[in-house]
């Protein structure tokens, strides 16, 4: 099954241009290395319609993945949690879990993330940290399990 992706970086510096989006670029790469097509990617600002606007226009072009980065600490601008949550039809808790574990290995901060994955509509989204290596190396901990993740969502017969 080809893995069809969109890529949303959650930033308001970011959307404002005042600084170039790193973490939309490096999560490009690390699905292009997994064999995932990307077919759609944005930039928008920590605000719950717009990132909500934006999964629903992916989930609604075909992707399968949704990879969000940013907006996953605990500033008062970070929404991005609350906005998938307000989407959702399930979360599923054992993503974020594995995410903070994993990361605690490399950063005690990692504790403060707030890294979900829940199914919107026929999609699997996946929150992801602002910081690009954080997000990069929160998806390769959780890699495994997204095919069979998509296929479920998508509503696709497997075998498992």
């Amino acid at each position: 099954m080809q893995i069809t992706v969109g890529i949303i970086t959650i930033s308001d510096r970011a959307s404002e241009g005042a600084y170039a989006d790193l973490g939309g670029p490096a999560l490009r790469e690390a699905a292009v290395k997994n064999g995932w097509n990307v077919l759609s990617e944005a930039v928008v600002p920590d605000e719950m319609i717009r990132i909500q606007e934006t999964i629903h226009a992916f989930s609604a072009q075909g992707c399968g993945l949704i990879l969000t980065t940013g907006g996953t600490g605990i500033a008062t601008r970070d929404v991005t949690p609350e906005a998938i949550r307000g989407l959702m039809r399930v979360e599923l808790p054992g993503f974020g879990e594995v995410m903070r574990a994993e990361s605690m290995k490399i950063t005690p901060n990692a504790i403060l993330s707030r890294n979900l994955a829940a199914v919107v509509g026929q999609a699997l989204v996946i929150a992801l940290p602002g910081k690009p290596s954080g997000a990069v190396e929160c998806l390769s901990f959780v890699t495994g399990a997204i095919p069979h993740g998509v296929a479920l969502a998508q509503r696709v017969p497997t075998s498992c």
